[in-house]
């Protein structure tokens, strides 16, 4: 079936100029669904947490062997760590459009005879987007000849070994039946890792191989060190399966014997079971002991293979990386770019606590020379500005000027790198997005699945549009479509993308309704991560927006479930923030009292909220607020406030609301209907005249069911509902006045439910809370009492 894409669209608000302003670092997510996303940011290299690694003491330990323990981890990746146990389309609505299903973007390539230039041009292509997440992280290592003592080198020249040779040792072996010394053997084993690539996996078949691992498990407290460690490096060159009984054998007598062993030896040998994929927790818990015993007295390249080590194994004991930072600090000038990269990804990969001043001294030390500095490695520090949520500006600007002309030399795992650290640093460089969205669709057949929610993630939460933005967006949903089983595995990913679709007005209904089937959404119970919020957000957005859809719909359960979880949320962190406190308490003064005003979430799935305000046609205030007041009323003279005790006070609410407004009206200090007086020339205002006109709304869509699951109320004629935010940094792009995607959805769903949007911007507002109690009023009286509010009103 071919996907139905519902786009709305609407007038593209003006964009503001970005503007640089005084604030720091991307504060806190407004709400705890953010996390997630956060979270699995940092689990991009990071395919399983695992259990913590303490550090142990050499007298009295115990090595414990687990098999279970190698199993892949479950994000499912091809290299695990080796410190882990192992429908029919919807009739548009009067205010939506129809895009066709990608017919232009998309369209299939005519069939033309491949010339051996061209098929050379594909091969290079491919191999240039392939990432090997098994050497690429080892680049490093070439640049000192101190990392041959530390690690495994793969590109050590050896003499091919002759088959026949290669035969009789497997002769001699069976011959003697295991009487060979281990010196022989050792030898043995060096000789035949010299065969031929293309022999190697038939060596492992024959009998004479198993007789000498037989061997070698036998006796292998004879081996003195050295010799097992060849031993072990031979089994790298020839393929050995990480499950092999020989390699489960040397696990345990290294771990055994690891205390009498040099660091050299233990970071050569812990480089060893990297090689060979074999998961290694209990050998790498006693390497980090060792280490942290000896930190002070680390050498560069120990410390960066160190490093390197930690990062493959994906966890560390806090203890040691607290150690290392100040090593690191000693190291850090004298380290090369490549080194650098490897330090920031092995700090990345750890899921440790990285102190901000050492990731802060990190981007100082390459942003001189960015320039110079490989794409991989820039990316691994990008990782770990990520990671530490560090908006290190100089930093970032000196990206928007390198990156964009590597990114069509970049692989598609690096565009993705790039575009999410801008994200979720909430960092708008057009330069770089638009680059990378102009690459992209060439490349979008090398998106894992993941890679693709992220792309759509990135330009959604920064509410970035390219110039090809149909064929962008076209290109990532179809390779969604055609990635749509994968998401039964990592259904966080596919939330991860809807969501950012949604942020820039684009619902793909046929991905929409298996996101929010009764299947997937029993998928999403088994994740790691908690996906009811995004569900949530996704399910409300489409009811709003997409009046015509006709495809799954959330369970009313689940959506009660999810919007208790919001409020009990909103009422810890939200309403009693002090913007807002002071905001609710002085447009009762300003209005007349608290039934002028409603401090609640209009929206709960954007996960914000909202004061609520309502203003007759000649723009005095209405009170609509009974309920919450009559309570605070009651609570101020001690009286227990039941549901038949409201009902009592609110059943004649009808003809008593008159006088209460017209007294409420006679008392509202300041209030007098306004036409076109001029702004009061504060300080704080930094403008005159009446607010922009984006405050403008379309006409509400019909349909739609509120968090109660009780139809929205209509909208009352003459009356305007003002939805005022409080807004903080975190609601918009860093040192900009650009509104984050999840903020423009809340925003543009708002008008569409008949609510005109008013912002208490926090670079005005926050401000003010330092002012005198007359300049705020005076401040929240111009702004509510705007008469292009009343011009902008459904």
């Amino acid at each position: 079936m071919a996907t139905v894409l519902v786009r709305r669209r609407f007038p593209r608000l003006s964009r503001v100029t970005a503007a640089l302003l005084t604030s720091s670092a991307p504060c806190k997510a407004e709400e705890g669904g953010g996390r997630r996303k956060e979270e699995e940011e940092e689990e991009e290299e990071n395919p399983k947490k695992g259990a913590v690694i303490q550090l142990l003491t050499p007298p009295g330990y115990r090595v414990l062997h687990n098999p279970a323990a190698y199993a892949r981890s479950k994000a499912g990746s091809s290299l695990q760590a080796f410190g882990d146990a192992p429908s029919s389309s919807a009739v548009p609505a009067a205010s939506s459009q129809l895009l066709p299903p990608a017919r232009n973007a998309l369209a299939k390539p005519l069939h033309r005879k491949k010339t051996p230039l061209r098929a050379k041009q594909e091969v290079e292509k491919e191999q240039s987007e392939l990432h090997d997440s098994k050497e690429d992280p080892r680049v490093f290592q070439r640049g000192r000849p101190e990392y041959k003592s530390l690690c495994y080198d793969r590109f050590e020249p050896l003499e091919t070994l002759p088959g026949e040779e290669a035969e009789a040792i497997l002769l001699g072996v069976t011959a003697q039946r295991g009487s060979q010394d281990p010196e022989t053997i050792t030898e043995c084993f060096h000789k035949l890792s010299r065969l031929p690539e293309e022999r190697r996996a038939a060596l492992l078949a024959e009998p004479g191989f198993d007789a000498l691992s037989r061997c070698v498990v036998e006796q292998i407290q004879s081996f003195a060190t050295p010799q097992l460690v060849e031993i072990l490096k031979a089994c790298v060159r020839l393929g050995v399966p990480p499950a092999h009984p020989l390699l489960a054998a040397c696990e345990r007598d290294f771990c055994r014997r690891a205390w009498a062993m040099s660091l050299e030896q233990l970071l050569l040998v812990a480089d060893c079971w990297r090689c060979l994929q074999r998961a290694v927790p209990s050998y790498l818990a006693i390497l980090f002991s060792y280490a942290a015993r000896s930190c002070k007295d680390l050498a560069l390249p120990q410390l960066v293979q160190l490093l390197y080590i930690i990062g493959e194994g994906r966890r560390a004991p806090p203890e040691l990386v607290e150690k290392l930072e100040g090593v690191i600090w000693k190291h850090l000038d004298a380290c090369t770019l490549e080194e650098v990269g490897a330090i920031s990804l092995g700090l990345f990969k750890s899921l440790s606590a990285v102190p901000e001043r050492l990731v802060r001294r990190i981007a100082e030390r390459v942003t001189p020379e960015l320039e110079e500095m490989s794409t991989y490695a820039l990316v691994n520090v990008l990782k770990l500005l990520r990671y530490a949520r560090l908006d290190h500006l100089p930093l970032l600007r000196e990206l928007g000027k390198v990156i964009p002309p590597r990114i069509p030399a970049t692989n598609v795992q690096g565009l993705m790198h790039v575009a999410l650290t801008c994200s979720s640093l909430h960092y708008y460089d057009e330069a770089v997005l638009a680059a990378v969205a102009a690459a992209l669709p060439s490349k979008v057949a090398y998106c894992r699945s993941k890679d693709a929610a992220k792309f759509l993630w990135s330009f959604g939460c920064l509410d970035y549009e390219p110039p090809n933005e149909e064929e962008f967006y076209s290109s990532l949903i179809q390779h969604t479509r055609r990635k749509l089983r994968e998401f039964d595995r990592f259904p966080e990913h596919l939330l991860t993308g809807l969501l950012g679709l949604a942020f820039v007005g684009r619902f793909p209904e046929e991905l929409i309704d298996y996101a929010l089937s009764e299947d997937f959404v029993q998928k999403t119970r088994n994740s790691k991560y908690e996906l009811g919020k995004d569900l949530f957000t996704l399910g409300r957005s489409v009811e709003i927006e997409c009046p015509a859809y006709r495809g799954s719909r959330l369970s009313p359960q689940l959506s009660q479930e999810v919007t208790q979880l919001v409020l009990a949320f909103a009422q810890q962190e939200i309403f009693v923030r002090p913007e807002m406190v002071e905001a609710v308490s002085l447009l009762e003064s300003v209005l007349g009292g608290p039934e002028y005003v409603k401090s609640h979430m209009i929206l709960p799935h954007t996960r914000s909220a909202d004061l609520e305000v309502h203003l007759a046609a000649d723009g005095r205030p209405v009170p609509f607020n009974l309920k919450d007041s009559a309570g605070r009323e009651l609570r101020d003279i001690g009286v227990s406030l039941t549901d038949d005790l409201m009902a009592q006070l609110l059943k004649g609410k009808g003809s008593s609301q008159p006088r209460r407004g017209a007294e409420n009206e006679a008392t509202a200090p300041g209030w007098e209907p306004r036409g076109e007086k001029q702004a009061p020339q504060t300080p704080f205002s930094g403008r005159s005249g009446p607010v922009s006109t984006s405050l403008h709304v379309s006409p509400p869509p019909g349909g739609f069911v509120d968090a109660s699951s009780s139809p929205a109320p209509p909208q009352q004629p003459g009356r305007v509902k003002l939805a005022i935010q409080v807004s903080n940094r975190n609601h918009y792009c860093y040192l900009s006045k650009r509104l984050l995607g999840l903020h423009r959805l809340k925003r543009r769903q708002l008008r569409l439910l008949g609510y005109v949007v008013l912002e208490l911007p926090f670079w005005e507002w926050f401000p003010l809370l330092k002012r005198t109690r007359s300049e705020k009023l005076s401040y929240l009286h111009y702004k509510v009492f705007d008469p292009a509010l009343l011009r902008g009103a459904p």
